[in-house]
């Protein structure tokens, strides 16, 4: 790993700032990939993210999502699509719960929960239950009643832990989605 300065220029002045990249090797060569985007950074900093990058060991990184992109080997063909024919459905948030949901999967605080929480008999694992309100207290720090009533219908995250909301759960009342979740067990 290592570091590599990136400039941009925006409203006629240069914003320095430095990510953290990663070679690889691949069936077609050397590629890299960006592991974290690291901001700008002062003398000092950039000494500690070098010397950490150089210490790092390489982990495997969780499985790829729905939403990840393939890998760049599986992509060998152009798709023409048109435009005009296109309308949007369904919209939801989707960035911030898919950083969360990458880092609560990166962190393996899924797997860690899993082997220590018992299994019973209710419907949601008490993993998935702890991701969905950590997830929600990152990216909207709302009350619990807000975040089943409003948030979480709103976004992707639904999508992300295999657990959909219904759409007739009344306000106060304990919610439909309890019985609707896959297990990862």
């Amino acid at each position: 790993m290592f570091l590599r300065r990136c400039e941009r220029r925006k409203s006629g002045k240069t914003h320095t700032y430095w990510a953290l990249v990663e070679s690889f090797r691949t069936a077609k060569g050397s590629r890299q990939r960006v592991v974290a985007y690291l901001g700008e950074l002062k003398p000092s900093q950039k000494n500690g993210w070098a010397y950490l990058g150089n210490h790092l060991k390489p982990v495997e990184r969780p499985a790829p999502s729905l939403f990840d992109p393939p890998p760049p080997e599986e992509v060998d063909e152009e798709i023409l699509v048109q435009l005009r024919g296109i309308r949007l459905e369904n919209l939801r948030d989707f960035g911030d719960v898919w950083l969360a949901w990458g880092l609560w999967r990166l962190l393996e605080l899924d797997t860690l929960l899993d082997e220590h929480l018992p299994v019973g008999r209710e419907g949601v694992p008490w993993g998935t239950v702890a991701a969905i309100l950590t997830i929600a207290r990152f990216c909207a720090p709302k009350s619990e009643l807000y975040i089943e009533d409003t948030w979480y219908r709103r976004t992707a995250l639904s999508e992300l832990v295999a657990c959909r909301p219904s759409r007739s759960t009344p306000i106060g009342s304990m919610p439909d989605w309890i019985g609707s979740c896959r297990s990862k067990r």
